[in-house]
């Protein structure tokens, strides 16, 4: 299926998209006032940017230090035979996984960087384990633990408008 053309952005749906990256909880209301519409203007360009798929989903983010210990882990995985079917069972195995938070086809000398996330170190080692060593497509993997978070995020570039 070919992909679409990028829908056309005015000025105003470039700042609700931006508003929206910081923060998708903001009443109507409150998004209005920052772009100059009334709360149901705002309503109809958040009800077509769903329909058009510029929002795929909303989600809550949160704060990791607030639910106990939490290890990330930073996985890079090479494949020891490739094919469309296996590359598509690998990724199949890590959106299934809720403990894999990212999973990024990548090139170079490894396939894949999968972002992990575990309470304990033993959780982690044990998830690996199952994800990857388990696995007798993957010839080599590499586990690099995370000591400090310095930036997460999810917000685009977007286009102008």
């Amino acid at each position: 299926m070919p992909e679409s053309p990028p829908p056309r952005l005015d000025e105003i749906d470039v700042r609700l998209l931006d508003l929206l990256q910081q923060d998708a909880g903001r009443t109507l209301h409150d998004l209005g006032g920052q772009v100059g519409l009334s709360p149901s203007a705002v309503q109809r360009r958040l009800a077509r940017y769903r329909r058009d798929g510029l929002i795929a989903r909303q989600v809550a983010v949160l704060d990791p230090h607030r639910f106990g210990p939490t290890v990330l882990a930073v996985v890079l995985v090479t494949l020891a035979r490739e094919s469309f079917e296996l590359h598509r069972a690998f990724a199949a195995r890590m959106r299934a996984d809720p403990q894999v938070q990212q999973c990024h086809r990548v090139a170079g000398p490894w396939d894949y960087v999968v972002v992990l996330a575990a309470r304990s170190m033993r959780d982690c080692s044990r998830l690996g384990d199952r994800l990857f060593k388990a696995d007798d497509n993957i010839r080599r993997y590499e586990t690099l633990m995370v000591f400090d978070t310095v930036k997460t995020g999810l917000a685009l570039p977007l286009p102008a408008p």
